[in-house]
């Protein structure tokens, strides 16, 4: 079996062969790194989740559907449920004091690695930021247009909605931002219109 096809086996064979694993992870690595560099701002906890996304993918490599998105979306899902549920950890430990344990040590070299990761995705922390204000079924969806440049169909498998659903979230995001525009006009237009000027002015859909 050649190396080119053995890479598209899929997340199932992956998980059952460590040489497949190997190239599964190196073909996604730095997409989920940047995925959750966008929503977290500490170097250790993206190393944390985006490890923690591949080991889930292990666990639900079956669950893998190719018609229904890429891979990668596949894993934007995944990674999506985690970084939730980290924020929702972090927030009940900040609720009963400071955060100082359960860390696993990096190197200074993967610190500084992080760290510029983090830098080059302030942008994109940023406008996920200028989403906070839209209904939470509304804001995941367009998260995953304009800032992480998946494609509508891949959007909604990420999420787990039938196209039509995510198209009529999408066309109610649409309005809000816009409504949202004229209502401050002195105001620069939201930021996630700098990802994806396409949210506004079309379907936010690319071929």
């Amino acid at each position: 079996m050649t190396s080119d096809t053995r890479s598209k086996e899929g997340p199932a064979a992956a998980a059952r062969d460590p040489d497949l694993f190997e190239e599964f992870y190196r073909r996604h690595f730095d997409a989920i790194t940047r995925f959750v560099a966008r929503r977290v701002a500490d170097p250790h906890t993206v190393a944390d989740v985006t490890a923690e996304v591949f080991l889930a993918a292990i666990d639900s490599a079956d669950s893998y559907r190719p018609g229904r998105g890429s891979e990668t979306a596949w894993l934007y899902g995944i990674a999506r449920n985690l970084v939730g549920a980290e924020a929702r950890r972090t927030a009940r430990q900040a609720a009963l004091g400071a955060r100082i344990a359960g860390r696993r040590l990096l190197e200074a070299d993967d610190i500084t690695r992080l760290e510029e990761q983090l830098d080059a995705e302030a942008a994109g922390r940023r406008a996920l930021a200028a989403l906070a204000g839209l209904p939470h079924g509304e804001r995941a969806l367009l998260e995953l247009i304009t800032v992480d440049q998946l494609t509508l169909p891949e959007a909604a498998s990420a999420l787990g909605l039938r196209q039509v659903t995510a198209r009529v979230r999408l066309h109610r995001a649409r309005k809000t931002l816009r409504g949202a525009a004229r209502s401050v006009p002195d105001q620069p237009p939201p930021e996630p219109a700098l990802a994806g000027d396409a949210l506004i002015a079309g379907t936010g859909e690319r071929a």
